[in-house]
């Protein structure tokens, strides 16, 4: 069952995060786009309210939680209901397909990266961009989570264990780099990424369909 309820239910509140978290939502906006290939066709799963979509200009998306659809509609994005784990996609039909922090909010991890392989082309890119378990942060959100209205349904990964299941879904040449160092309350400028992970609290993977 999708873990909508939060967003419906705190749509205001998780816009509020980004207005005030605004140089740490850039940081993570320049390092996904560092992989999203110019002129192809993608897709963004767990879209939300279009925050990366619609800067990266991908104009399609898959989204569970009504309001949140309802809110990136509006920004004319093409928005289709349905979750990771069922895509409502044909087969081989995008060049590439992006997640982030939307891993960590699916009921099947497994079940949705065999999804994105379908729907990808021979050779598409699956971008993913998640909060990595073993960073400094991931370990401050996992300690807190159950205080935290939109964390406490989460299931966070390390970046070592979604590179595995990368592997295992018919994954090749995975590249990773990392952003967002040090207290978030306390960036106030646009961070540089680095590769690798482990030191930053936002990691971007991307992979290659086989």
């Amino acid at each position: 069952m999708a873990r909508t309820q939060p967003f419906d239910e705190h749509l205001e509140a998780y816009e509020d995060w980004f207005r005030k978290h605004f140089y740490v939502y850039e940081s993570e906006l320049e390092a996904v786009r560092h992989f999203i290939p110019y002129n192809k066709r993608g897709i963004e799963i767990g879209i939300g309210t279009g925050r990366f979509a619609a800067p990266l200009k991908i104009r399609e998306g898959v989204e569970p939680s009504q309001r949140m659809r309802e809110h990136s509609t509006k920004l004319g994005l093409k928005v289709y209901p349905g979750t990771a784990e069922r895509l409502p996609l044909e087969s081989q039909s995008y060049d590439f397909a992006l997640m982030v922090t939307t891993i960590c909010f699916v009921d099947d991890i497994d079940k949705s990266f065999k999804e994105v392989h379908r729907i990808l082309k021979p050779g598409g890119n699956f971008i993913i961009g998640l909060v990595d378990k073993d960073s400094p942060l991931g370990k401050i959100y996992e300690e807190i989570k159950d205080q935290n209205q939109f964390y406490k349904s989460a299931t966070f990964y390390s970046t070592e264990e979604v590179i595995q299941l990368l592997l295992q879904n018919k994954f090749e040449n995975i590249q990773t780099i990392q952003t967002v160092f040090g207290d978030l309350e306390e960036i106030k400028h646009l961070q540089n990424f680095k590769e690798g992970y482990k030191e930053g609290g936002f990691v971007v993977i991307n992979a290659v369909k086989k």
